[in-house]
C-alpha cells in the first residue's frame, strides 16, 4: 500500500468521525428536547444534574439522569468488548469499528422504531426507555471511537478537544493543525442544531437525523474498507499510531 492511499484513508476517516460527531450531537440535543432533559453521552453535564436533582423534591430528572449515566456505561463496556482496544498495526480503519457502529446502528433502529410508536410524543416511561437506549448507542460509539489509537479523537467528551485547540492555538500553533479537531467541535454543534430544529418542527422525522449521518459512515467505510480482515503488513508506509501527534 502506497503513502498516498493510507492519507487519502486518513482523510476519510476524519470525515466519517465528523459525522459521528453530527451524529452525537443530534442524539444529545433530542434526548434533552425530548426525554426529560438528560443527556445521552455528555456524562459531565449529567453527573451536574444529578447533583442539581439531589436538592428538589421531584425525583423524576434523577431518575433519567441515572438511567443515561448507566445506560452510557454499560455502552462504553459493549462497544468495547465488540472494538477491542489499539493496536500499533492496525489499518487506518479497523473491522471492529465497523462492527461496532453496526451494533450502535442496531440501537438507534430500535429507539426510530419505539419513537415512531408514540407518534414522536412518547409519554413518561418511554421516554425513560428511548433515553436508555440512546445512552447506550453513544456509549458504545464512544468506545468503538477509540479503537483507532489516535490521541484526543472524540465524537463525544469534547470539553477535552476544545480545551486542546485553544492551547495549541496559544502556543503558537498554525490553524491547519487543528483543524480537524475544530471540525468535529462544529459537527457536533451543527448535529445539535439539526437534530432540534428537526425535533421541534417534524417530530416523525426526528430518528432520520441520527440513522442518516450514522448509515452515510457505514456505507462509505464499506465501500473504502471492503474486507473485514487485518492486513498488518499492507500499512508499513506509516503506522497509524503515528496519527497520536495530530492534535484532536
Amino acid at each position: 500500500m502506497t503513502f498516498d492511499r493510507t492519507t487519502r484513508e486518513r482523510k476519510t476517516r476524519d470525515v466519517l468521525v465528523v459525522l459521528l460527531a453530527i451524529n452525537s450531537g443530534a442524539t444529545d440535543a433530542i434526548g434533552f428536547l425530548a426525554f426529560g432533559g438528560a443527556f445521552t453521552s455528555v456524562m459531565t453535564g449529567n453527573m451536574v444534574l444529578l447533583g442539581l436533582s439531589a436538592t428538589k423534591p421531584d425525583a423524576t430528572l434523577a431518575r433519567l439522569v441515572a438511567v443515561a449515566i448507566t445506560c452510557y456505561i454499560g455502552g462504553c463496556v459493549f462497544g468495547a468488548r465488540i472494538a477491542g482496544t489499539a493496536e500499533a498495526a492496525s489499518p487506518v480503519w479497523p473491522p471492529s469499528v465497523t462492527n461496532g457502529l453496526r451494533v450502535e446502528a442496531a440501537l438507534i433502529l430500535t429507539y426510530a422504531i419505539g419513537w415512531w410508536a408514540s407518534d414522536g410524543h412518547p409519554g413518561a416511561s418511554a421516554q425513560m426507555a428511548l433515553l436508555g437506549v440512546n445512552a447506550v448507542a453513544l456509549g458504545v460509539q464512544s468506545s468503538t471511537v477509540q479503537r483507532f489509537g489516535v490521541s484526543g479523537l472524540s465524537t463525544t467528551y469534547l470539553t477535552g478537544t476544545l480545551t486542546t485547540v485553544i492551547v495549541r492555538l496559544t502556543s503558537g500553533r498554525s490553524v491547519r493543525e487543528v483543524a480537524h479537531s475544530v471540525s468535529i467541535l462544529f459537527g457536533l454543534i451543527g448535529g445539535a442544531a439539526l437534530g432540534t430544529l428537526v425535533e421541534v418542527n417534524v417530530p416523525m422525522l426526528t430518528p432520520f437525523v441520527q440513522i442518516g449521518s450514522l448509515g452515510i459512515v457505514l456505507i462509505v467505510a464499506a465501500l473504502t474498507w471492503p474486507r473485514a480482515i487485518v492486513e498488518h503488513d499492507a500499512y508499513d508506509a506509516e503506522p497509524d499510531q503515528a496519527a497520536s501527534s495530530t492534535t484532536y
